[in-house]
């Protein structure tokens, strides 16, 4: 049994959901949401506060962490910061969840919500720059910035990648949703050296400019970006499938009926593979997807009826994957 001091110290590593029994298809699951921060965000976060701190450029009692953040990131800095004493602001906007924005306040940060988009509807370049002013204003604050941060990719090329590769030896095919590319990058170039070859699939969000495109509506948080992530290196990824929000809500839903609720990032990722894995699964082959969040933050909005009506209308909710879902209303 596990004893620790501080909340970052405990992350469950080894958790694998086979997903064969609900969707058809051979496919594992790896949870990456048990853990106080409950995403796999934590292991980032962990990773640039202490680099930032090693460098002293956070100073105890003085440093405000600042970050950029959609939801899970900001919530792992919360955790980390009340942890170690500092403050920390989340700049987030409107599509971040409101438990989410919660659970930072409870953990003792600030959060300041953009609520007006650039001319393309989109807030993360407002974010940024509400960010850069504030740090060109007081030079209390430090920003990670997750999105240019090497130690964001390096977590997962220390960690995620070498727990999946311990657990499957014989890996043919990762599945990994694209963000801010963290994830991504470090699986893509462990697993580039690795002693076998694997096919690296990312998983993007319909809307999302990660890999080219033109940009539209994208309300669940997470997956998908409105502009090029800067650590994204296409060499290092095989293929990319795009989801549509409606996919990723059918799948959440159809997860949820056999009482596993994961968030919108693993619902994406999950119908990605899925689709993917239509088309190329083959007896003996052994595919990985990772499931970044589980389900609760999410409770009024993906599993919420009034929000998804609104949102995606009537044809949606009767859909066969929704119409056996207890919906809140």
């Amino acid at each position: 049994m596990p004893v620790i001091s501080v909340p970052q110290d405990f992350n469950e590593e080894d958790l694998y959901v086979d997903l064969q029994p609900i969707f058809g298809h051979s496919l594992y699951l790896k949870c990456e949401g048990f853990n106080f921060a409950g995403s796999i965000k934590l292991k980032a976060a962990t990773e640039m506060v202490e680099a930032a701190e090693r460098d002293g450029a956070l100073t105890p009692g003085w440093s405000i962490i600042v970050e950029s953040s959609s939801g899970n990131l900001g919530v792992a800095l919360s955790m980390i910061a009340a942890s170690k004493g500092y403050r920390f602001l989340c700049v987030t906007d409107s599509r971040c969840n409101l438990t989410t924005r919660r659970l930072m306040e409870a953990l003792g940060s600030q959060v300041h919500v953009i609520a007006e988009p650039d001319a393309n509807g989109e807030f993360l370049g407002p974010r940024i720059d509400y960010v850069r002013a504030l740090c060109a204003s007081d030079e209390r604050y430090v920003w990670p910035n997750q999105y240019t941060n090497p130690y964001n990719w390096q977590a997962h090329y220390r960690k995620t990648a070498p727990a999946v590769a311990s657990q499957f030896p014989a890996l043919d095919t990762l599945f990994v949703g694209a963000g801010t590319t963290g994830t991504l990058m470090g699986c893509a170039r462990y697993f580039r050296n690795w002693h076998r070859p694997v096919r690296i699939v990312a998983v993007d969000s319909v809307g999302s400019v990660a890999f080219g495109g033109t940009p539209s509506r994208r309300m669940i948080p997470g997956l998908g970006t409105s502009v090029r992530p800067p650590m994204l290196d296409e060499s290092c990824v095989d293929e990319v499938i795009r989801v549509a929000e409606a996919d990723t809500i059918r799948v959440c839903h159809r997860m949820a009926r056999s009482g596993f609720l994961f968030g919108g990032s693993t619902g994406t990722v999950v119908s990605g593979a899925m689709d993917w894995l239509a088309r190329h699964d083959e007896p003996g082959f052994t595919s990985v997807a990772i499931a970044p969040d589980l389900g609760e933050r999410y409770l009024d909005t993906i599993y919420q009826t009034n929000w998804l009506q609104d949102l995606y209308g009537e044809e949606l909710l009767n859909s066969d994957e929704l119409a056996g879902s207890r919906l809140v209303r």
